[in-house]
């Protein structure tokens, strides 16, 4: 079976892991993800990711944070663009998620990078997800 869209996939993965209080969720690695992943760490909502090597293919671990009392961290994960309609935006159209307090996520000339990233390096780009 072979997955259409990889990025809803990560990201109904990490939201399923939460509701079930998972320390870590594991995933087909990709290089979009491992990116994507990398974002949600500099950006506070997971605690770290990392490449597993194990059998025949890589896989991608992706460590949750919880707050004290053991709510999630990350409070909702949208897909934006999809495989059969993309969403571009321009660096002054960046969007603002939950008024600053969640991140929107792009792909861009520069790489993969949060919405806060893409207004400071001036670029816009796909945008691919949006995280609060």
């Amino acid at each position: 079976m072979t997955i259409s869209d990889p990025i809803a996939d990560m990201l109904t993965r990490i939201r399923n892991a939460q509701g079930v209080r998972r320390r870590f969720v594991m995933m087909p690695y990709s290089g979009i993800k491992e990116a994507i992943g990398q974002v949600l760490v500099e950006e506070g909502f997971v605690s770290r990711i990392e490449k597993v090597e194990e059998g025949r293919f890589p896989s991608l671990r992706v460590y949750l944070r919880y707050a004290d009392d053991k709510t999630p961290v990350i409070q909702g994960l949208k897909r934006v663009s999809k495989p059969g309609c993309r969403i571009y935006t321009k660096r002054e159209d960046i969007s603002w998620v939950r008024y600053g307090l969640g991140t929107v996520i792009l792909s861009t000339p520069r790489g993969v990078v949060s919405g806060r990233q893409a207004r400071k390096l001036g670029v816009g780009g796909e945008v691919l997800c949006e995280v609060w």
